[in-house]
């Protein structure tokens, strides 16, 4: 179990005004810096703009940038769009599941990957491709998903 210093979520709440347009930045902050939005952190949220919490949970699962369960280290993304899903984008997300024996939407046991499949990443022309947090690989193959993994400390195989 991971314990987190919450006190950074006061640092995020100190930029923001009282009110309630914030809200979304504030939550966006708070998924930055913790990689998901703990309860502790919404309690704080709460308690600062009062606002009921059913609110931020309502945000908080309507956009899917934001999330409630914690992601890992590395968040992987992989475009399930028209262009990489006729390229076979599927076989990428079959690849990786076998590495890493892990569904979309799920992180790995030691929380060091997260696996995520997303409508469109805007990079048809290099369809299919993944975005491992903010590196970008394109023409992607499922041979090539074990070395990319091995480059942040995953299985090659």
């Amino acid at each position: 179990m991971v314990l987190h210093d919450y006190t950074y979520t006061n640092t995020i709440l100190k930029k923001y005004p009282r009110e309630q347009r914030h809200l979304l930045a504030i939550l966006q902050d708070i998924q930055r810096h913790y990689n998901y939005l703990p309860r502790k952190s919404l309690d704080m949220v709460r308690d600062y703009l009062d606002i009921p919490l059913s609110k931020l949970y309502s945000m908080a699962t309507f956009y899917r940038a934001l999330s409630l369960k914690p992601k890992g280290e590395y968040v992987i993304k992989v475009c399930d769009g028209t262009a990489c899903h006729i390229k076979s984008s599927q076989s990428i997300i079959d690849e990786i599941r076998k590495v890493l024996n892990i569904d979309s939407g799920e992180t790995t046991g030691d929380g060091k990957f997260s696996l995520e499949t997303v409508n469109c990443l805007g990079s048809c022309a290099a369809s299919p491709v993944m975005v491992i947090n903010d590196k970008f690989y394109g023409k992607v193959i499922p041979s090539m998903v074990g070395g990319i993994l091995s480059e942040y400390g995953g299985p090659e195989n």
